[in-house]
């Protein structure tokens, strides 16, 4: 990000609505200074990994084991979940929440050692992979040492007692306006940059946190080395026009997730896709998931969500403009939640039809610069089909190539109607296929086409 690039504002369609700038901006002369998203995120997929969980030892050592795999899935960004110790004061179960920080600067001893994360991060490194760490700025533990040595770095209830954010009880919140703290934060989140490399943060409650703050923290990481900054919110624009590249598209999330109930129609995802351009524009990437880590314990696996739709949903995630993301597990269709605050070990039992799902969608995104990540790829232009409620169809251009998306977003047998005609590649399952003027599609049936 600290490649600054001129940028003049150019237009972004649905059918047609107008771009917003977006990412740290300054006017000087007839262009507008933009700190850019690292290049090497352009096209990136998303991993998220939960280390208690992933392996039964459930360490960063062994985590490491499966980066070569993780490569070969298609993996370009890691994202850890948090790796620092965790308080134990009003802990949640036995091993307590990985978001109750009692030390901003090491490593949970249940997790590994310096050692460990540097072999993790120059392993992946060498693999061609990035790794991106969990960052909780808005709270600590209880127990932390601030609470002691600076007691003015906390807010307080009426009562004079440490305020505790929402209901997350094993936590407390901080106040950002003492520029203190603010400037130890930083130092924090440089520690691990200037130490182990570290390529980028991912930002738990971002929204939570004064923007000022995260506009001082990205300004000051810039100067180490280009980040990738993703923001955990949906709310506040100006988070991604002042600090971030990326945060979380939840209200997509969501209207998939009533999609599969039949509570929304498949023409809803283009009023939001129309609605998201004009408040963000076209460069902020928007992380699409079909499940994470909050998803899977609270609300559900994609399964229950989304029953047989599940796969249909996450074609969107790869083909829609965003960044795709993918929890641990999903690669071999884990099918139940995983505990939170205990040790839950992923069956990793080999399901070649999700590992090769996911392995294929994630070459297609990578084949295709149409399907780049924000404004790296091209805008969706709807195609209209006789099913609009049920079928969410539509093509990506950039230059030559040009993707075709085919979705049946509902439990019926189809025939779909459209305006194709000719041979088309069929990217999913590598044949080619005729279409002439329509196309049979079954229940909860996807296509990722290109033509001949």
């Amino acid at each position: 990000m600290n490649k600054l690039l001129f940028l003049f504002i150019g237009m972004f369609c649905l059918s047609s609505c107008s771009d917003t700038k977006t990412r740290q901006q300054t006017q000087e002369s007839s262009a507008i200074i933009i700190d850019a998203t690292p290049q090497w995120a352009e096209n990136a997929v998303l991993y998220e990994l939960n280390l208690r969980q992933f392996t039964t030892e459930g360490t960063i050592k062994a985590a490491t084991e499966h980066l070569p795999r993780l490569k070969e899935l298609g993996i370009d960004i890691i994202w850890l979940m948090p790796i620092y110790p965790i308080g134990e004061v009003n802990r949640k179960g036995s091993m307590g929440s990985y978001y109750a920080v009692k030390d901003y600067t090491a490593i949970n001893p249940d997790l590994g050692d310096s050692k460990d994360l540097k072999q993790f991060v120059n392993q992946a490194h060498e693999l061609g992979m990035k790794v991106i760490l969990d960052w909780v700025a808005n709270h600590t533990s209880p127990d932390n040492e601030w609470v002691k040595k600076h007691p003015e770095w906390y807010k307080y209830d009426k009562n004079n007692k440490l305020e505790i954010p929402a209901d997350w009880t094993d936590v407390v919140q901080l106040n950002y306006s003492n520029p203190n703290l603010r400037n130890e934060m930083i130092a924090d989140m440089r520690y691990w940059v200037i130490n182990y490399d570290i390529d980028g943060f991912r930002c738990d409650v971002a929204g939570m946190v004064p923007t000022s703050f995260w506009e001082q923290a990205t300004a000051s990481l810039d100067s180490i080395k280009p980040l990738f900054m993703l923001a955990e919110d949906e709310q506040d624009s100006t988070l991604t026009i002042k600090a971030f590249d990326a945060n979380y598209a939840w209200e997509l999330h969501h209207i998939m997730n009533d999609i599969a109930k039949s509570e929304k129609k498949a023409n809803d995802i283009f009023h939001y896709l129309e609605r998201d351009a004009n408040k963000y524009g076209k460069d902020v990437y928007r992380m699409l998931f079909t499940s994470n880590h909050d998803e899977n314990a609270w609300n559900g696996t994609e399964f229950e969500r989304m029953g047989n739709g599940a796969n249909a949903f996450a074609v969107l995630t790869y083909t829609l403009p965003g960044i795709p993301l993918i929890y641990n597990g999903q690669e071999v269709g884990l099918n139940r939640r995983l505990a939170f605050f205990e040790k839950d070990n992923i069956n990793w039992l080999k399901n070649p039809q999700y590992t090769n799902f996911y392995k294929t969608l994630n070459r297609i995104k990578h084949n295709n610069p149409a399907l780049a990540n924000g404004g790296n790829g091209g805008i969706v232009e709807i195609i209209d089909t006789n099913h609009p409620d049920k079928v969410a169809a539509f093509k990506r251009i950039k230059g030559k190539n040009t993707v075709i998306v085919i979705v049946n977003l509902s439990e019926h047998n189809l025939k779909v109607k459209l305006p194709l005609k000719g041979k088309y590649n069929d990217l999913i399952n590598n044949s080619i296929i005729n279409i002439d003027n329509h196309i049979d599609m079954p229940e909860w049936s996807y296509y990722i086409l290109k033509q001949e």
